[in-house]
Formats: C-alpha cells, structure tokens, sequence
C-alpha cells in the first residue's frame, strides 16, 4: 500500500468523521429519501439529485411522497439546509460520496431493466474525481457493479481502490414497518477492493447502527437477492398450500395457525392474491436471468414466480364461482375491491396484485370499483384512471360481491361483514369478526 493511497483514503474518512464531506443521493424514491433523512440527521449535508421537477418541488417545499418520511421529519431538515434536491447534475462535481438510488424494473420479459442504473453512472463518470465514493444501493443481477459500473469509471484513467472507491450495498426497505427502518436495519457492504469495502463501512457507519462487511460487491449483490427469494419462494409454497386446500375444502388459515405454534423448524408464511411491491415480484429474476447466461435453470424462482403471479387469476375464479352460488354472472357483476396497495396501511402501489385482479375483473365484464384509504387515484394499465369510493354502508350492500385485497388497518371489517351480500377475504382480515356476521368466504 503506497502512501499516496493512504493519504487519499485519510482524506475521505477525515471529512466523513468530522462531517464536512459531500454526499449526493441519486434518486428520492422509497430508498433514495429516508437514506438522505438519516444521513441529514447524522450532521451531514445532503443533495438528491432527482429527474422529476414535481419530486425536487416537493421535497423542496419540506414535503414528503413517500409512506415511511412524514413532513414532521422533512420540513426541518430542508429548512436548515441539509437536505436539499435539485435536477442539477453538475453537484456530483462536488460530492465526496455519492450513492445511486435508482429503480431497476423488469421488462416484459422479465429480463434486466438497468437504464436508470447506467444513466446515473453516466452522470457520475462526467463529474468522478480523485477520493470519491461510489456506492450503488440499486437492487440488480450478481455482477452489475463489478462488470458493467466499474469499467465506466475506470475508462478516464482513475483507478478503483487507489483514486477512488466503488461499493455495492443493497437497500433493505420495508414500507410501513413499525419495527424496522433505515437506521435500524443491518447494512450490508461489498466493496470492490478491501480499501472500498472499508471506505463504505466508514460511511454507512456515521448513521446507521450496524454495518456487515462481506467480500465482494458480487456478494452484496447476491445476499440481497437471496432475501427476497427466500420470501418469494416461500409464498409461492404457502400460496400453493391455498389451492390445495381449496380443493380438500380446509381452511388454509386454520392450517397455517396451528402449524405455526411447533416452536421450531417452522416459519409462517400467509398467501395472499398474489406478490406486490418493488422488491419480491422482481428480485428473484435478476437471478435467475443471470444464472440463464450462465446455463443454469433456477427451478425454484421459476416455479414460485409462476404460482405467485397466477393467484389474480385464482382470486378472479373464485369470485366468479361464489356469485354463481348465488345464480350471478361474474359478467355484469358490480365488485368492491377493498385495498389497492401492494401491502396493509401503505400507499404504494408497485406491482399490486390488486391491479391485476381490477383488469381481470374488468376483462370478464364485471362493474369494478374500490375503496382504499391511502390510495386516492390509481392509473391502470391502459391509462385510465380509477377513484376511490367512500365505503358507505349503501356503498357496501350495493355490492354483488366485496373483495378483500389488501388488509388496511382503517377498515372496519365488522361493519363490512354485516352490511355485504358476499365477502371474499383474500388475507384473513376478518379473522377477529364474530362468526356469522355476513356470508364471508376465504381465500
């Protein structure tokens, strides 16, 4: 290790602990913001580069879009100053750190979508300059930061690990979770050197509460889809076990309970009308996409991803038979849909398997409104717009059929079992209703 390299890496840690370096966050979406917040309430000044005028007007006027940061928590922090956004690229110039929070969809056929990715590294490399630390926090395929990041960087001549620091370490977002935030929830890390992979520990370390070190930004990459494969899988099981017990007449809540008191080797899991949000639906592909080129099938992620992504049309099904027990066509049919949200008590709608029961619906020619508290418009995908309805008692019983998809809080579901004609309850939400209050079916 030459002195120069020392010298440089002192450099950055010397900023970092007295507080005085630079960081930029790219993208201000559900990871990119209350990543910011927590590094504004470390001492530190940050700026969210952003390519939504509407977002940097926003989060400029201490105003929040997202679930988990309420304006109580913004406002000060905009005010003071040490959290700022702007549409300006030319502030990388500055940043000693910088960290890309950018999404990273699929496409139709649910290969890779790493544009955004690649955009905000083209930004970077225009502005990347000695002792800079560049951490992609994005979730993606094994290999992204080491094979597709790192020559970006490298191509003016710095060199990684020496003139400057490159780091993968993956977003651990939960909307909604009480328990567990940013602050709390155990960062992992993978540099591309061991001097990144210090020098990213060094960073994260100021505001988070703990930091796990591992070998390689490959690693990081992997642990994070191992995460949300393991989730994915194990509810394309469970959600496997509600067919079969569809088909043997049981009640797969009862099932699951009564499994779920063996106090060990045993891990609940609930089905539901299928995956939802910005992590599970899309994780595991990265995966398995990699693998593909690798000549591998992975059979597991195929298989729950196949199973998870067909329950909509399981929901649909089931609808339709519990009307024609009344002598009702799904066609024409006027269904509630209670819930939206990909997930209890949230207002984000990414990849909500709500919507595609709405289109479903919509396709077999049943009347479809819904009713979510945090959801006041959505935009289907033909472009259209959908409202919110009030839930009114009249709302209720003018209903062929109410369908419980996602298990807001806010619901009174005694009211809504005693006012309906017929409930499907696709999560167990009336679990606590005394039974015989309305007809109320379960997934």
């Amino acid at each position: 290790m030459n002195s120069t390299q020392t010298q440089t890496r002192s450099n950055l840690e010397n900023k970092l602990a007295d507080r005085t370096a630079k960081i930029v966050v790219i993208g201000l979406g559900y990871v990119g913001l209350p990543l910011a917040v927590e590094i504004a309430k470390a001492g530190l000044a940050v700026t969210g580069l952003e390519i939504s005028p509407k977002k940097v007007d926003t989060i400029s006027a201490g105003r929040s879009d997202i679930d988990d940061i309420d304006d109580a928590t913004l406002a000060p922090l905009v005010k003071s100053g040490k959290v700022r956004a702007t549409l300006d690229p030319t502030v990388l110039a500055a940043a000693d750190c910088v960290a890309i929070c950018v999404p990273t969809p699929l496409s139709k056929t649910k290969d890779p979508d790493v544009s955004f990715i690649l955009a905000a590294v083209e930004g970077v490399v225009a502005h990347l300059h000695k002792d800079m630390l560049v951490i992609l926090e994005s979730t993606t395929y094994p290999g992204t930061t080491e094979e597709l990041i790192r020559p970006k960087l490298e191509a003016g001549g710095l060199k990684v690990g020496v003139d400057f620091y490159l780091a993968f370490s993956p977003e651990r977002v939960d909307p909604g979770n009480p328990k567990f935030g940013t602050k709390n929830t155990p960062r992992i890390v993978g540099g591309t050197t061991p001097a990144c992979t210090r020098m990213a520990r060094a960073f994260y370390q100021i505001f988070l509460d703990s930091v796990v070190m591992v070998s390689s930004t490959k690693a990081a990459e992997t642990v994070k889809l191992l995460e949300n494969t393991f989730r994915s899988v194990n509810i394309g099981l469970v959600n496997e076990v509600a067919l079969m017990c569809d088909r043997l007449n049981l009640d797969v809540w009862e099932i699951i309970e009564a499994a779920a008191t063996k106090p060990f080797g045993f891990m609940p899991f609930y089905p539901g009308p299928g995956l939802g949000g910005h992590c599970i639906p899309i994780d595991p592909h990265y995966w398995s996409w990699k693998l593909k080129s690798l000549n591998y099938y992975a059979r597991f992620i195929e298989l729950a991803g196949e199973i998870n992504s067909h329950m909509p049309e399981y929901v649909v099904d089931r609808t339709a038979r519990l009307l024609n027990e009344d002598g009702k066509a799904l066609r024409g049919a006027r269904i509630l849909i209670l819930g939206v949200a990909y997930k209890r008590d949230i207002s984000d709608v990414r990849e909500s398997p709500s919507l595609d029961v709405i289109r479903l619906l919509h396709v077999r020619g049943a009347q479809v409104t819904y009713a979510d508290p945090h959801v006041p418009s959505v935009k289907m995908e033909d472009g259209s717009d959908m409202r919110a309805i009030d839930l009114t008692d009249a709302v209720l019983a003018d209903a062929d059929c109410v369908v419980i998809l996602t298990d807001h809080s806010a619901f009174d579901y005694h009211r809504i079992c005693l006012r309906a004609r017929v409930v499907f309850d696709c999560r167990n939400a009336t679990k606590h209703v005394s039974p015989g209050t309305g007809r109320v079916w379960k997934l």
